[in-house]
């Protein structure tokens, strides 16, 4: 292959995806997960983590199959993050130290209650001054305790990995709400891109589901609290939708330079070629009613690929089932894609594994390449009572065979958070 066909319209390297890694409420591994994924099966359960009587929420797409040391969204996190890369790399054929960087897709991280009432049941009498945050240290000062440590260390999971993997550099721990996924891929591309590495590690990975966080949401009115039967419950671009169904998963993505995948022989799974990022500043957690800065998104995905709108054969919604994303969603496709939107399937994966929150993007990632490099197209699943004020072609309930070349990812997160991905084909 000449030079000229390892780069892009831009004459910048082009970004190839040699492995990746899912877990998610529907499984452990690739395979398992496209397979449920196109059959239509739903990961959404009722919850067992935690006492959930009395809340109006009780269903889940939690990861409850995989062995962690101790019950913490810190090591939930990190265990899932590890099996995705060692599931990736194994794809991509690399063995030993990576020695590219690695961007990490985490949830904030606190103490859950039950740690917090058991700082509380040691502090002393004479420690019972100030606030309980001062108690707290007081507390900790007193004796330190490293599990507790450990347990609310922002940075430790990427740490951990880094270690295991043996990643160049210091590790890159970031948090854009729900486009945190799609940004860790962002981040990887732009640093092969920029030719500061020749292969990066993108992994998002979120375990943070507990009773604190499902009430929070629950606050929002963001979950829905169809929990009977939980795997009805999510219903993207329906009419009956009534909010998210929060989730656990994690995924990792192998990215190389198209050049040094080629020349090591590695088999190409698809191509990173256009990715978007742009604020919303309306609210905290709701979106511009205009569309303006999803739209502004999509497009700047689109010119950073060098695509033009007729080139997109699929859409991977961020399609979260409340009422106003799908709403705003739908308005900001149909605005870029005008007339031929309605030639244009858009499915979404929530409404299967739920809301893996910092983890979306990557696992959505995942499952575009799989779409392209498969020829098949997941459903949106519980699409009984279509909204006429969205009409879309959801890909309602059954999979369908589809020969794709490019794919739009979105992500729309809380806090302005957007960014867009294109995946492509391998242009072999």
């Amino acid at each position: 292959m000449s030079k000229a066909a390892y780069t892009d319209h831009l004459g910048r390297p082009l970004v190839a995806v040699t492995g990746m890694g899912v877990v998610s409420s529907l499984g452990q591994g690739v395979a398992d997960n496209w397979s449920a994924l196109t059959s239509g099966k739903s990961g959404i359960h009722p919850i067992t983590r935690f006492p959930s009587d009395g809340l109006s929420t009780r269903i889940c797409g939690m990861v409850d199959f995989i062995d962690i040391p101790a019950p913490n969204a810190v090591e939930r996190s990190f265990a899932f993050a590890r099996e995705t890369t060692v599931e990736a790399l194994a794809q991509a054929g690399i063995t030993g130290e990576f020695g590219g960087p690695l961007f990490l897709a985490a949830p904030p991280i606190e103490p859950e209650w039950n740690a917090r009432f058991d700082l509380g049941d040691r502090v002393k009498p004479e420690q019972m001054t100030g606030n309980a945050y001062e108690q707290f240290l007081a507390v900790l000062r007193d004796k330190a305790d490293p599990a507790f440590h450990e347990a609310v260390l922002f940075g430790s999971i990427s740490e951990r990995l880094a270690d295991l993997f043996g990643t160049r550099g210091l590790p890159v721990t970031l948090s854009t709400a729900c486009a945190s996924g799609a940004t860790a891929i962002q981040l990887g591309v732009e640093a092969i891109r920029q030719g500061r590495t020749e292969r990066a590690l993108s992994v998002a990975t979120d375990g943070s589901v507990s009773a604190e966080a499902l009430i929070r949401f629950s606050l929002l009115s963001a979950l829905s609290t169809n929990n009977d039967p939980p795997e009805k419950a999510s219903r993207p671009f329906t009419k009956d939708r009534d909010g998210f169904v929060i989730a656990e998963g994690s995924a990792t993505l192998v990215l190389e330079s198209l050049e040094a995948a080629v020349t090591r022989g590695a088999k190409v799974l698809g191509i990173i070629s256009g990715c978007g990022e742009k604020a919303d500043d309306f609210h905290r957690t709701r979106s511009s009613p205009s569309g303006a800065p999803a739209i502004a998104t999509i497009n700047a995905a689109l010119d950073d690929a060098g695509l033009s709108i007729d080139q997109i054969g699929y859409v991977n919604a961020h399609g979260t089932s409340t009422p106003e994303n799908d709403k705003m969603e739908y308005l900001a496709l149909s605005t870029v894609f005008g007339d031929r939107m309605a030639d244009i399937p858009v499915s979404s994966n929530k409404s299967m594994i739920g809301h893996t929150l910092t983890a979306a993007g990557a696992i959505e990632a995942v499952f575009s390449l799989l779409t392209i490099s498969n020829g098949t197209l997941p459903p949106t699943i519980n699409y009984d009572n279509p909204d006429p004020a969205i009409p879309l072609d959801v890909v309602p309930n059954v999979k369908r065979d589809a020969t794709v070349t490019h794919v739009l990812s979105n992500s729309f997160g809380f806090g302005g958070q957007n960014a867009c991905l294109v995946m492509s084909a391998d242009p072999a």
